[in-house]
């Protein structure tokens, strides 16, 4: 078979009905890389519904230098498809290139659509530089209180990852007048300070803080 009978083969696994063909075409992709295969790769990304297969197409693309598949990933962040833009922030989260840290906007951070926001969030940590991480952190407790549980774990965990320093921002948080966006920092407090103490529990205690009028699980 010639290279470029090989070539298509590939191209076609990446579009086979069948996710298991998917999944090989895309390993084989990301063992032996190679720069022409970067376009197909984003675009399966953005419309690929099998979620083992969109982890395999991630991992290809990183196999990939950074030096190509950046720009390209960045430029997917502005794409209408909400798919398109969460998945080139799981990728650039990732690489960890933090050439692409001005790329993580506001808009993407508060995107509405919530895969979206927590690939935003998730890329945002990795790639923060350390001056940059009291704005980041603002924008993030703007979120607080948004979502389902898991929503709001991906959140916390994201606010902790920046450490210390959000201790002030999560008490500003505490005096919101809104009960959820109170009872989201209590627990994220509570998880900085005792990460052992779970989610559920920390979020259970922060409504009980918040129906008692506190607005801290301290002293």
């Amino acid at each position: 078979m010639s290279s470029s009978d090989q070539d298509i083969r590939v191209l076609q696994g990446l579009e086979h009905s069948n996710s298991s063909v998917r999944l090989r075409a895309a390993m084989a992709v990301g063992t032996t890389p190679d720069p022409q295969f970067i376009d197909a790769l984003l675009e399966r990304c953005a419309i690929e519904t099998d979620f083992s297969v969109r982890e395999m197409l991630t991992w290809a693309l990183t196999r990939h230098p950074a030096s190509l598949t950046v720009s390209k990933l960045v430029g997917e962040l502005r794409a209408q498809r909400a798919q398109a833009r969460s998945q080139a922030l799981h990728t650039l989260s990732k690489l960890g290139d933090r050439r692409a840290w001005p790329a993580i906007t506001r808009v993407l951070l508060t995107d509405a659509d919530d895969e979206v926001a927590r690939s935003a969030w998730r890329a945002a940590v990795a790639l923060v530089p350390e001056a940059e991480k009291p704005e980041l952190a603002r924008v993030l407790t703007t979120q607080l209180g948004r979502g389902e549980r898991e929503m709001q774990l991906s959140l916390s965990r994201a606010l902790i990852a920046l450490g210390e320093m959000i201790e002030p921002i999560l008490r500003a948080a505490m005096t919101d007048p809104d009960p959820g966006v109170r009872q989201h920092a209590i627990a994220t407090q509570r998880l900085l300070h005792d990460p052992d103490a779970g989610f559920e529990f920390a979020l259970e205690e922060a409504k009980r803080v918040v129906a008692l009028g506190g607005t801290s699980q301290e002293g």
